[in-house]
């Protein structure tokens, strides 16, 4: 059923809007990285909080990847329901780009923070967090 919007000629559904769907296996997340998640939605007040991962244009190799707490998930969201306590957030157009991709957290002399390991990814950048795939190899620009 839709309504009309007063003076505007035009229609809005009174549908309620799809719920994000949960899925179980589009990625997956080491022990080490859902300790470091849970506790950083914790520590920054989102206790029932999910980390967003997705995929933007830029980068060195054409993709980069990009992470943020998510209070909830859009209704186009898939939901990835993981072990350890931390579901991740991962919108529709950034799913086939890192299906099957698995998160991690590393501390080393060089770097601290998660780091995605994608099979898609056909080249990446030495930085890490810039990608290329085989089908849409994007714009790459200078680290």
């Amino acid at each position: 059923m839709s309504v009309p919007l007063p003076g505007m000629g035009a229609t809005i559904s009174s549908k309620p809007a799809p719920a994000p769907m949960a899925i179980s296996a589009m990625v997956t997340m080491t022990d080490r990285a859902a300790t470091k998640a849970k506790s950083l939605l914790e520590a920054k007040g989102y206790p029932d909080g999910m980390l967003r991962v997705f995929v933007v244009g830029g980068g060195c190799s054409g993709y980069q990847y990009g992470m943020a707490i998510a209070p909830t998930a859009d209704p186009t969201d898939q939901i990835v329901v993981l072990d350890g306590g931390v579901n991740v957030v991962v919108d529709r157009e950034s799913v086939p780009m890192i299906s099957g991709a698995e998160i991690d957290f590393v501390e080393d002399l060089m770097k601290s923070g998660f780091t995605i390991y994608n099979p898609n990814a056909v080249s990446a950048c030495a930085c890490g967090s810039s990608f290329q795939t085989g089908e849409n190899p994007g714009t790459p620009r200078p680290c």
